[in-house]
């Protein structure tokens, strides 16, 4: 049973990362209007969704098997308070941070539509800050650090986030959704104006073929 919950806590850390850094590099493709990975707007949304809920999950599993796993001797303190562990608080520390990050952007994303866009969107940037903390934890505090298949996959995860942050910084990034509106705006119908009335001679007077629109008025005067 204890090597049951140190393979799964292992596992499901690694796998963590993996998902951190595709949801990370999903939600920039997702902000620049475009399809991306050859998938469609909607798809990438979705897919970036999908993702964070599986990391988040997988997430759970992983602190879990770890708190239960009696060779890791972990407490409720140290999976709630960064750097407040005794064993390498540091490392374990940048865990605990990248967990607390993503519960508040998980409950966030649950209470959205109570808490607004703008106070959605300022939490959401703290994803920024759980995959360093994520990333620096899994290397220095998980007992596969120095396996080369872990640096291979750490390798991969940090130059996934970099191109995206770099295409992220790019000037061409989002002006996708700046020409959609503007096409929308030059594309909109304007309001229509208030239909001329033709107007009849009136004798006497020198007959005036179209009025402005306005009663009593011709061709812009009142008659006299």
């Amino acid at each position: 049973m204890t090597d049951a919950l140190w393979y799964a806590g292992r596992g499901t850390g690694v796998m963590t990362l993996v998902l951190l850094s595709i949801v990370v590099a999903l939600g920039i493709a997702a902000r620049d209007g475009r399809p991306a990975f050859g998938l469609p707007r909607f798809a990438v949304n979705l897919l970036h969704r999908n993702a964070a809920l599986l990391a988040v999950a997988l997430l759970l599993i992983h602190v879990v098997a770890l708190y239960f796993d009696p060779y890791a001797q972990l407490t409720l303190v140290d999976l709630v308070i960064p750097f407040a562990g005794a064993y390498r608080p540091l490392w374990l520390g940048l865990g605990t941070l990248a967990l607390d990050t993503l519960a508040a952007i998980a409950v966030t994303s649950l209470l959205r539509h109570r808490l607004g866009v703008r106070a959605w969107r300022t939490v959401h940037w703290l994803a920024y800050l759980s995959w360093p903390s994520a990333l620096l934890h899994g290397i220095q505090t998980g007992t596969d650090g120095g396996a080369w298949w872990m640096w291979t996959i750490v390798a991969a995860c940090t130059a996934l986030v970099l191109a995206a942050v770099a295409w992220r910084l790019t000037p061409s990034f989002g002006r996708t959704k700046f020409k959609t509106f503007q096409r929308y705006a030059h594309t909109t119908v304007p309001p229509s104006r208030p239909a001329r009335t033709p107007v009849q001679a009136v004798p006497g007077r020198r007959a005036v073929p179209w009025g402005d629109g306005r009663s009593g008025s011709l061709g812009g005067r009142r008659p006299g």
